[in-house]
């Protein structure tokens, strides 16, 4: 029996992708985007899938669908020249017009529902003025010339603001979804499955750290973190650590510590120690095990982190959260942690670490560790499943760190898209196949 096509534009590391095949059982028919890198670990994923590696205004959606048709068009255009994080840097017209390629697919080959991805202001599209900033007066005059040309292909047209914990992805990522549909079908927007009110509560971001990880301490790196990372991390400890009667304290899995300091003076190689294990001797100085606090830090302006007891916040395409660790019984940094604590405010509340022996003095901490989050950990929190393959091999090397985090940072996430093909594109197959 014939079927309708599953067509993903801009198909990036293939969020959308997943998220159709969570919804339909099957990968999409076909995948288009430029970047070779996105392409190369969307085809290792989806192996029976057509690929176009190409400009999406270059592919001819009528020989792509020949005598066919699209149960499902999905469109992700770049959001990054739509988007605030621009924080006042020029725009790009090319760019932030992408979205006219939608005209072109509705034009051309109807497809019975469209749905595009995108930040919220995108709602605000508009044209730029000699300086490729936005003129306010005339913002949205864009987008509702496009949504004229898009009705008046027979489409009804409807969008919202979705957050992804709420469809059980763990992470606060807000996105804009606009939905089309020309078969005369209702649009259908899914009601959330996580949170307040619903059956189920948000995922956190604890559930997408890897414990067994090693992290180094802050302490007399090599290389000295830089002093607004250190302010980050020393008024996260105050707020996420000191300033609550319950701060995260990592169990059932505990973090490997690598302490820079012992070993690497003698030229030797950091020493890594197995929370696991039972503690080393120990020395006067104190063993190099501890009770472990933990947060997460945001390195971008503004914010400090949050608590691991709730969604990550939305991960964006560079390098931007951090796990930062505090030993509270015992280690090597007392001095060095006090120090970096009094350089910045204090809690407004006494020390309530000390709920474990409710005494009143002040907790102490004694090394604080600190890392990156991996790329395995943000597609985690994006929602991608563990079976999704991020060991991709491009030109015969190996995708490095940096542009996993981008292809991270891009993705829709799977479980918001596999809610929304759920509630849409189920009705037109069946239709179809009738």
């Amino acid at each position: 029996m014939k079927r309708g096509l599953l067509v993903m534009n801009f198909a990036g590391a293939g969020g959308a992708c997943e998220g159709a095949k969570m919804a339909l059982g099957r990968s999409p028919d076909v995948a288009i985007n430029h970047w070779s890198k996105a392409i190369a670990m969307h085809r290792v994923n989806n192996p029976t899938t057509r690929h176009y590696q190409e400009d999406v205004f270059h592919v001819d959606p009528v020989e792509v669908v020949g005598d066919g048709w699209v149960d499902l068009a999905w469109f992700s255009p770049d959001c990054t020249h739509h988007s605030r994080a621009k924080n006042g840097k020029p725009l790009d017209n090319k760019i932030r017009g992408l979205a006219w390629v939608v005209i072109k697919w509705a034009r051309t080959v109807k497809p019975r529902v469209i749905i595009l991805e995108n930040v919220a202001e995108f709602l605000k599209w508009g044209p730029l003025d000699e300086r490729g900033q936005p003129i306010k007066s005339k913002a949205g005059n864009t987008f509702r010339q496009w949504l004229g040309k898009f009705k008046a292909q027979g489409y009804t047209v409807e969008w919202r603001k979705l957050v992804a914990a709420d469809y059980g992805s763990p992470t606060t990522r807000e996105r804009l979804f606009i939905i089309a549909r020309c078969d005369g079908e209702p649009i259908t927007w899914p009601e959330p499955t996580h949170g307040t009110g619903c059956a189920k509560p948000w995922r956190t971001a604890a559930e997408i750290i890897d414990w067994s990880l090693p992290f180094k301490s802050i302490f007399k790196r090599r290389k000295p973190l830089a002093e607004n990372t250190l302010a980050r991390i020393a008024h996260g400890i105050h707020r996420y650590v000191l300033g609550v009667r319950h701060p995260f304290v990592v169990n059932g899995y505990a973090p490997t510590m690598i302490h820079s300091g012992n070993g690497e003076r003698e030229g030797q190689s950091p020493r890594v120690y197995d929370i696991h294990k039972p503690v080393g001797t120990v020395v006067a100085q104190g063993v190099k095990h501890a009770l472990i606090a933990a947060f997460i830090t945001k390195h971008y302006g503004g914010v400090v982190g949050h608590e691991l007891d709730r969604p990550l916040g939305t991960v964006t395409t560079q390098d931007h959260h951090a796990l930062t660790t505090t030993a509270m019984e015992v280690g090597d940094h007392e001095a060095e942690a006090d120090a970096l604590l009094d350089r910045f405010a204090k809690p407004a509340a006494p020390t309530l670490f000390d709920v474990l022996d409710e005494k009143p003095k002040r907790t102490r901490i004694y090394d604080i560790g600190h890392r990156m989050l991996s790329p395995r950990e943000l597609f985690r929190a994006q929602g991608f499943p563990e079976s999704w393959r991020i060991d991709i091999e491009h030109e015969g090397k190996m995708l490095g760190a940096t542009d996993l985090v981008a292809l991270a940072g891009n993705s829709v996430c799977p479980d918001v898209a596999a809610a929304l093909v759920r509630a849409n594109v189920r009705p037109a197959m069946a239709e179809a196949a009738e």
